[in-house]
């Protein structure tokens, strides 16, 4: 009897022994190093994004004088956002429509200043100068606004499907101030308007002794306030 409990003690021991040195080993950790060099994106060509994007913003005088309408339509993305010169907002939509009619036109429109910012390898921001001359936009209403002058810009772009695509843009007039400086806002100073001590004082109201005698009011039918023919 003792001896079979040997037995079954020592493989017991042989067992455990066993299973420490091998069912314990596990699969080794990923290093911090394996991880990183798995997410790594590729580094852009910048090179390469700066040329594309160049030759899509000098394309707009192009496209705005031949009406192309399937350029803006491929450029621009369907959720594309802009502000325009005026603070108005606007979308694809509305660039395809102004395209396609011809509602907006010019004798010359130059590109300047391009600057290109490529943030990563699908997305990138361009900077730049538009110059107008004889440029017009004819409005809902037909009437025609004179839209000559000179213009800063910054577009943002996104590569979809491998394709460069503009998401948003917006623009601002430039300005001229008296010696030709730029000046940083257009609108006008509030000093101009009048001072309400420039009021008449009551004082100075006439005497209702020196109002006409009602023979000499004008008769009603010469009255000037009617602008209109009945």
């Amino acid at each position: 009897m003792k001896r079979f409990l040997s037995i079954v003690t020592l493989s017991l021991g042989a067992a455990l022994f066993a299973f420490a040195q091998f069912g314990c080993a596990g699969p080794q950790p990923t290093t911090s190093t394996n991880a990183n060099m798995a997410i790594a994106e590729p580094t852009p060509d910048k090179a390469a994004i700066e040329t594309e994007l160049t030759k899509i913003e000098n394309d707009w005088p192009r496209i705005m004088k031949e009406h192309d309408a399937s350029a803006v339509k491929r450029i621009e993305a369907d959720d594309a956002v802009f502000i325009y010169p005026d603070g108005s907002s606007g979308d694809k939509a509305q660039d395809v429509k102004d395209i396609e009619s011809g509602a907006l036109s010019a004798d010359s429109w130059e590109i300047a200043d391009l600057k290109v910012n490529v943030l990563d390898n699908d997305s990138a921001v361009v900077s730049g100068r538009s110059i107008v001359k004889g440029g017009k936009y004819k409005m809902s209403d037909g009437k025609t606004q004179d839209i000559s002058g000179e213009y800063r810009w910054i577009d943002t772009y996104e590569r979809r499907n491998g394709q460069w695509q503009e998401v948003a843009g917006a623009s601002t007039p430039v300005m001229k101030g008296p010696a030709g400086k730029s000046t940083p806002s257009p609108l006008p100073s509030p000093s101009p308007k009048a001072s309400p001590t420039a009021k008449a004082s009551p004082t100075t109201k006439p005497s209702p002794a020196t109002k006409p005698s009602p023979a000499t009011k004008a008769a009603p039918t010469s009255s000037p306030a009617k602008t209109k023919t009945p």
